[in-house]
């Protein structure tokens, strides 16, 4: 609880109020954390921007409480910043158990500071001050347990619960009338089907850090994010790999479909790629199969992180179709594998919209020189990349030879070894 009397306002050791020693919060805080990376073994496996970011600011919080506590005055602002923070460390996956041995961590510090100059003379101001200190320490601790608690019965909550039942329901195809009733939750018209892919993290690189823990913080963060733009607990089932959400059309206009990914590849710091279908509601299984496959087609092709459409997909989609005209194509830039520095000329050249200035940018060259290699590559395919004809057949024939061939016993989109973003029932 916070301490507000005005007889608390006269501890004194040696002469000096007890809270002398804490004043300067913001060096003392960069100390701690220092201290909390030396000696709190879990603290070592947290990203740098945690430990530089919301770890010091909360510290210098604690001790903002802690000299107000101690001075008497009001603590409760500091304590709502607390709490705010708790949470958001609960969704990250960050473990209580961390947070506490460093709360303690903190507090053993504090606590040889504010008692260093302490003398015999000030046994009472002692006693009052250490009374007062585990007063600090108890509002810290409740306060960071019921925000803890406080989200883990939210992840449990039956809404919550509800929600991944009917979109499993959804992606089956057996959604009943009468399930909807008992979830509570309205069944639309028609959906947006949003299949996405979550890229890894740069922290589940760093060898310092635990992956795995890593990937539930960032899952935690799209979660958190997606719910609070869909205004509760939307329809979606999501892995750390990616997932499908299930969006009713008439909640968002198809406009802020790009929005919402943008917003969701903020909270994911990672570039999210998604792909979306409309459907009605029941034919929503297939929508779903649709917009995943288009989902692993944009994957195998190296397109940027942001949301795709069929409408923008459909040349891409045709082509990359099984039979024998995407064979063929296969075929037509071989003689270029044993020119690779041709055949990624052309790559540079269709990504950068056959600027001839840019593709020299890109490859640190003369543009004399891509204008050769262009020639080269019309002489060996007899398809010439100054001719709009044969630019169509060049940029389909990456196109085929980009996309994994398909055996007899592989489904189109699920290809050995392709990376998928599927979390169906």
């Amino acid at each position: 609880m916070t301490v507000t009397s005005s007889a608390h306002r006269d501890l004194i050791f040696s002469g000096q109020p007890v809270t002398s020693p804490l004043k300067d919060v913001r060096t003392l805080s960069r100390k701690m954390v220092g201290h909390f990376i030396e000696n709190v073994a879990l603290c070592r496996t947290l990203p740098g921007e945690t430990l530089n970011g919301d770890i010091t600011t909360i510290t210098r919080i604690c001790l903002e409480l802690a000299v107000k506590m101690l001075d008497g005055s009001d603590g409760s602002e500091s304590t709502q910043q607390l709490r705010a923070a708790a949470e958001g460390w609960a969704r990250e996956g960050i473990p209580i158990d961390t947070i506490h041995h460093a709360v303690h961590e903190g507090f053993k510090l504090g606590f040889d500071l504010v008692v260093a100059d302490a003398t015999a003379a000030d046994f009472d101001s002692l006693k009052s001050a250490s009374r007062r200190l585990f007063e600090i320490l108890n509002t810290i601790t409740t306060t960071v347990s019921h925000a803890y608690v406080t989200e883990l019965r939210t992840v449990l909550s039956d809404d919550r619960t509800t929600a991944y039942t009917l979109t499993s329901a959804l992606l089956r195809g057996n959604c009943t009338s009468t399930m909807a009733r008992e979830c509570g939750i309205e069944i639309a018209d028609s959906y947006w089907v949003v299949a996405v892919a979550f890229p890894p993290h740069p922290e589940q690189s760093n060898a310092r850090l635990d992956p795995k823990a890593a990937a539930q913080r960032r899952l935690r963060r799209i979660q958190a994010a997606l719910a609070e733009k869909c205004a509760g607990n939307p329809l979606s089932l999501l892995s750390v790999d990616g997932g499908t959400i299930l969006l009713p059309a008439t909640l968002l206009p198809n406009e802020d479909l790009d929005v919402l990914i943008d917003e969701l590849s903020v909270a994911a710091h990672v570039p999210i790629t998604a792909t979306v279908i409309t459907a009605q509601t029941a034919q929503i299984p297939g929508a779903a199969d649709q917009a995943h496959e288009l989902l692993d087609m944009v994957q195998w092709l190296a397109y940027p992180g942001g949301l795709y459409r069929l409408d923008q997909l459909a040349v891409e989609f045709q082509l990359t179709r099984p039979g024998p005209g995407l064979e063929w194509l296969r075929t037509v830039l071989n003689p270029l594998d044993e020119h690779p520095e041709l055949l990624e000329t052309l790559q540079r050249h269709f990504s950068a919209d056959l600027s001839r200035r840019r593709t020299a940018q890109a490859l640190h060259i003369h543009t004399n020189t891509v204008d050769y290699r262009l020639k080269r590559i019309g002489q060996l395919t007899g398809f010439d990349p100054n001719k709009l004809s044969d630019i169509l057949h060049l940029r389909a024939a990456l196109l085929a030879r980009r996309y994994p061939r398909h055996t007899p016993d592989t489904a189109v989109g699920s290809a050995p070894d392709m990376p998928t973003a599927r979390t169906r029932p």
